[in-house]
């Protein structure tokens, strides 16, 4: 056995008899010996080690003579004996230690251990070459590297490499810097999303912003762009809202009838009213720069892409409108009942009514495609993502169908009511429903992951749901919003609950950014004034936007 296996037997006997004392028994927590942070195991540390101790003192910068124990005149035959001890093999070496250990005091393997235990504190990121301690770096999780950062002005600037951090956030999905740090930007931006989802999830004693208007009226459709908030009333009017600041900056006004619908690219607005027209706003200065003129009813729904918007009406048709010139190009009919909901994704358009139909079409042709037969009451709810038409219905099923083909590839059956919103993201559908519920499924094989309910689950109708940063949002009739994890279903919190929540208070509509919620609440009772609430949860960025 060579030099680095007899030190470590000795260090493993050694351990023992200081963990668990001359008699054997494990010392009572606390009263172990602890190894430095920097400990290695010896055999970790050279390829070709050196023969003696002594050699390893000298390989590690020290001097050969050490400090030796003043305690008097060397024992007779202490010569004699270190001679015999070098005559013999490496196995009768450690048996000899093993025996020597037993009959040792604990000061006494302590004074052995305080004088071999240095030599393998060895700090090895600093001996490597940059790139290469910078590869050993990749391993550790975020958290370990801010702890090395703490160690030495060197693991300092090796654990603050912009590169490093950028692969960290690679690794969590972050993919825009938008750091403004001179030393590592990356790791700013690693830092700032780990405080952002840690105020999702965990919340802030701060009160959301409020932000008052459109009196006791209901706010029917909410539109959230960068730092701008459009709100949709009843009182036939939008307002346009600064989330920094919640001011309202303007008042939308020309509709003669309701605003049902909404839709929201940068500062260009569209909405959609009982009064039989779309127009479309510049959210900027205020200027409704077009009046679209065609629909024979109450426009009730509308989706855009790009410069095209897909409108549907209570007059059974769908038009297509190009925004900037606010010409209708194409009228789409067939449906033999109010068309309820649109998805347009720049090539085809889906629609669902209340004649229990879905069908899918060819807007430059103007053909319908495929007639999506199934459903036996109202389709109120639709997602499309270019592949998997998904559709939610009063009959309480969700279906997918094949755009491609029109056939019906799952039905996903659990709730018991009107299925009033859904979102669909990378085969992950969440689904909210007037039976109080939010489900999770898998679309490719209709099995329901998570049903979000529970001692914490909403008291009544689920009104409107988001999800995003692996989290779901969902509102409901019980004047609440409450945050789930996407991946186990467990409920985290309420974010919302309004004061007059059970007894009236209502949310109608969430929308949500990275960093900012924003929730429209009133009531149908006059128990909860109607408004807007903001919630911030980059706190940092919004201080200093305010400033």
């Amino acid at each position: 056995m060579g030099f680095y296996g007899t030190l470590k037997l000795i260090f493993y006997k050694m351990k023992r008899k200081l963990d668990h004392g001359p008699d054997g028994r494990l010392f009572p927590s606390g009263k172990k010996h602890c190894k430095g942070s920097g400990y290695l195991s010896p055999s970790s540390l050279v390829q070709a080690p050196p023969t003696t101790f002594g050699d390893l003192r000298l390989a590690n910068g020290h001097s050969a003579q050490r400090r030796r124990v003043a305690s008097g005149p060397p024992p007779s035959g202490l010569q004699d004996w270190l001679h015999t001890f070098q005559t013999w093999s490496g196995p009768e070496r450690l048996l000899a230690l093993d025996e020597l250990i037993d009959r040792c005091e604990t000061n006494q393997v302590k004074h052995v251990m305080q004088v071999i235990e240095p030599q393998f504190q060895r700090d090895f990121i600093s001996l490597l070459p940059k790139e290469l301690a910078l590869y050993t770096l990749t391993f550790l999780t975020p958290k370990d590297l801010l702890m090395a950062a703490q160690t030495c002005r060197y693991w300092r600037i090796l654990a603050e490499d912009n590169l490093l951090w950028r692969e960290k956030c690679r690794e969590e999905g972050i993919s825009e810097n938008v750091a403004t740090s001179p030393v590592s930007p990356w790791k700013s931006s690693y830092i700032r999303q780990h405080r952002i989802e840690s105020n999702w999830r965990r919340g802030d004693a701060r009160e959301p912003m409020v932000l008052k208007g459109h009196d006791d009226h209901v706010i029917t459709c909410l539109q959230f762009s960068g730092n701008l908030i459009v709100s949709g009333s009843d009182d036939n009017t939008l307002k346009v809202w600064s989330a920094v600041t919640g001011k309202c900056l303007r008042t939308l006004s020309g509709h003669s009838g309701g605003v049902w619908c909404s839709q929201m690219a940068v500062a260009t607005v569209i909405s959609g009213s009982t009064d039989r027209t779309l127009r479309v706003w510049d959210a900027e200065s205020g200027e409704c720069t077009h009046t679209l003129y065609g629909h024979a009813s109450t426009v009730r729904c509308m989706h855009l892409h790009g410069n095209r918007v897909v409108s549907g009406s209570r007059d059974t048709t769908l038009r297509v409108w190009d925004v900037s010139t606010g010409r209708c190009e194409h009228v789409l009919t067939g449906h033999v009942a109010a068309v309820r909901c649109v998805q347009y994704d720049g090539r085809r358009v889906v629609s669902g009514g209340y004649d229990c139909m879905v069908k899918v079409w060819d807007p430059e042709t103007e053909a319908c495609l495929h007639t999506l037969q199934g459903h036996t009451n109202r389709v109120y709810s639709l997602q499309f993502d270019g592949v998997l038409v998904v559709s939610g219905s009063l009959d309480t099923s969700i279906r997918v169908w094949d755009a491609n083909t029109g056939g019906c590839v799952q039905t996903l059956t659990g709730h018991q009511s009107l299925t009033s919103g859904m979102e669909l993201r990378d085969n992950i559908l969440v689904s909210g429903n007037a039976d109080s519920t939010v489900r999770v499924w898998d679309v490719r094989t209709g099995q329901c992951l998570h049903t979000l309910q529970g001692p914490n689950k909403h008291g009544s109708a689920v009104t409107c749901l988001q999800f995003c940063r692996g989290l779901v949002l969902s509102s409901s009739d019980d004047g609440t919003v409450k945050l789930w994890d996407l991946r186990t279903g467990v409920w985290l919190r309420d974010v919302v609950a309004l004061q007059s929540r059970g007894s009236g208070g209502v949310v109608w509509r969430i929308r949500a950014s990275d960093t900012r919620l924003v929730c429209a609440a009133g009531s149908r009772n006059g128990t909860e004034e109607t408004k807007l609430l903001v919630l911030d949860f980059d706190l940092e960025d919004s201080r200093q936007e305010a400033d």
